[in-house]
Parts: structure tokens; sequence; C-alpha cells
């Protein structure tokens, strides 16, 4: 049978062309984004090899990482030689690296600034195709000592339970808090339900001594602060 009617696998290749191989002998970072999904797919389809689907994969999403990790196992499957079982490799391995990330903003960061508040909590939130609501507890020097998912919801909206937030804050002895939530659809600015939760969620600080020090609207790319904007 000729190679253009059988399934392209990667050990049918030359050693050189072979992104395991390469992984070995030149280190991760010599692999291309496609080899490295094609390490992850194994195979391709009867007309491609796995780097030239992996590579159309790509293409699909303007060869961006973050696009990709927004695909569903049903998107991804309607790409001929991934099925549901690669589908689901390529969702948890690209889910792995946003946990990186997370785990890579530092410990105990201090709050100085917006930014600081945008800096930990876009790599969590802001890609994510559903609305989450996160809170970050603050020591009396603004350090955060706990970051915690408060609530998750669908594609327009979160509710939160302002008895949560506080019986966290004085579990984790917090002086102050700082919210944050992501928009999905890219709207930078507040709804009046979000606006209507800050002013009862710092109304209810206030009668604890915990200071709600911002609170931010998250999207991929930028955010929109309470505090900035003097609408706190």
């Amino acid at each position: 049978m000729s190679k253009l009617n059988s399934s392209f696998s990667i050990k049918e290749w030359s050693e050189n062309d072979r992104p395991r191989e390469k992984l070995i002998a030149k280190g991760k970072n010599s692999l291309t984004d496609a080899e490295l999904i094609a390490i992850l797919i194994g195979s391709g389809n009867r007309q491609e090899s796995a780097v030239a689907l992996s590579k159309r994969i790509l293409a699909s999403v303007d060869h961006k990482i973050n696009a990709l990790g927004k695909l569903s196992i049903k998107q991804l499957t309607t790409f001929k030689g991934i099925g549901e079982a690669k589908a689901i490799t390529i969702v948890a391995g690209l889910e792995l690296g946003r946990r990186r990330r997370e785990e890579d903003a530092p410990l105990e960061p201090k709050i100085i600034c917006s930014k600081d508040i945008f800096n930990i909590l876009r790599p969590i939130i802001g890609d994510l195709e559903h609305e989450e609501f996160w809170v970050l507890f603050l020591n009396n020097a603004n350090k955060v000592i706990q970051k915690k998912q408060i609530s998750i919801g669908g594609k327009t909206g979160t509710l939160v339970d302002a008895r949560i937030v506080f019986r966290l804050a004085l579990e984790y002895g917090a002086t102050a808090i700082a919210l944050g939530h992501n928009h999905p659809s890219g709207a930078l600015y507040p709804s009046q339900s979000d606006k209507k939760l800050t002013h009862k969620l710092k109304e209810a600080g206030q009668t604890l001594d915990i200071h709600l020090l911002d609170h931010l609207v998250i999207t991929e790319k930028s955010y929109f602060s309470f505090a900035d904007e003097s609408i706190l």
C-alpha cells in the first residue's frame, strides 16, 4: 500500500523528521508548536502526517495556542484524523499548560495597583469560555495570602454570595479583598449587576472592617478597574 493511501505514522518517518527523536536529541525548545502537537496526537490521516495535520489545526486558529486551548472536543474532532481520544489528549495537554501558567504567579505578591491584580487573575480566567468570579484575600500589607474561586457561571454571568466571600475572609484573617471576574464576550465595561454586586460587597466589608481594594472585569488582553475609574 502506498503512503498516499496509508496513515502517516510518525514511526514511518526518517529519524531526523521525528518530533520525539528531535526532542530527545535537541531539547523541547527546538520543536515547533505543530511538532509538539504532533507528539500528542501520534499520527495523522491517510493524506497527511501528524505534523501536517497539526499545522492545519493551528492555521484554523491563526497559530495562536490560547485560541487552540478554547476549542472543544467536538470542534477538534471535525478535523479528519482527530478522533475523540486525540481531541481529549490535545485538550488535556493545553489545560496542563494553562495550569502551569497559573502556578507561575509569584507567591504572596503585593497589590500596589490594578495591574497587579490583573497579572494574577488573567492567567486563570482571562481566556475562559464561561464566567468565573475570584477573590484575592490580602493581609494588612496588601500581600495576597489566598486566592479563591467563588463561583462559576455561564457565558453571560455568575452568581456571588457575599456571605461566602466574607466567611472566607474571616477564616484567612484578611483585612482587605480584591475582586475579579472575566467577560468571555470580551466586553470590558461592567454591567449594572456588576456594579450592584460591587457596591453590596463594599458595604458588607465596611461592616466587618474588611476593605474592598478593587474589582476588575478581565478579558484575554485587558481589564477594567472600578478603583481606577473612581466608581468603587
